[in-house]
């Protein structure tokens, strides 16, 4: 999907904020409201430059979360606990098998949400089409990396975004199915969305492809796509309703934990 106007930073220019280099970190597992934490202290850090910008790259045990537009309709119905969070967006699933990466990034003035979004996306685009999966692509309309609809298959999500930026920094990001199971999905309604599948790189491809195969290739895209590097294309496979348009949103920010 295009961004419905021109981004503020011309598309081969860096949004970040600084030109030092983008560090990753993989965290391995680790429990979805310790990293909670631990991202809005970096992003506190961050904001001060006491931190550089970096990659979190992990995976979570199994939890539901809900962002800020989650609707009583979409939570689960197997009886697992779901932690509202301070993103935006609706609710999803994070467990074993799928790589989450939350960049801990200082934007460039102005800021411009949209744009981060669209080069997320870009970067998931090239990897998954990188694995042979040279179709996927936007849904306008809808966030996140997705797969065409074909056959008895409806278009299907591979890759899911939801972010914060607070004073300039981002926090959460992006989830990619690569070998997780999909029962979970059964019993929320995932994003929001109803008329829409999910998959994984593993179902998809007929191999195994994992969480640790995929960061390297994930945070080299995403340090060219905030560099200006890898430019925002038109990868439109169609449009579909935003499951965020027309819901309320939620309390201005959930509360946060304490520890």
């Amino acid at each position: 999907m295009t961004a419905p106007r021109p981004p503020f930073t011309p598309a081969d220019s860096p949004i970040r904020d600084c030109g030092v280099p983008l560090e990753m970190r993989r965290l391995g597992e680790v429990d979805y409201l310790e990293m909670w934490h631990e991202q809005a202290a970096l992003a506190a850090a961050r904001a001060v430059d006491d931190v550089p910008d970096q990659l979190l790259m992990l995976t979570h045990p199994s939890t539901y979360t809900a962002g800020k537009r989650t609707q009583p309709s979409d939570r689960p119905t197997n009886g697992i606990p779901c932690v509202d969070v301070d993103r935006g967006g609706r609710i999803t699933w994070h467990g074993p098998g799928q790589l989450v990466c939350y960049p801990i990034i200082k934007l460039s003035e102005p800021i411009d949400v949209v744009d981060y979004v669209r080069r997320v996306e870009e970067a998931l685009i090239l990897v998954v089409r990188q694995l042979g999966l040279t179709d996927a692509g936007r849904i306008d309309g809808r966030s996140g990396v997705w797969l065409p609809a074909c056959g008895d298959l409806p278009a299907r999500k591979v890759a899911a975004l939801g972010i914060r930026v607070t004073r300039g920094v981002t926090m959460h990001g992006l989830a990619l199915n690569c070998c997780n199971t999909l029962e979970y999905y059964g019993h929320i309604v995932p994003c929001g969305i109803s008329d829409a599948g999910v998959t994984t790189l593993t179902v998809e491809l007929g191999r195994r492809v994992t969480p640790e195969e995929m960061i390297t290739p994930l945070a080299a895209a995403l340090d060219d796509a905030f560099s200006g590097r890898l430019t925002v294309a038109d990868h439109s496979l169609g449009s579909a309703p935003d499951p965020c348009a027309t819901t309320p949103p939620g309390p201005a920010d959930p509360p946060f934990p304490e520890r």
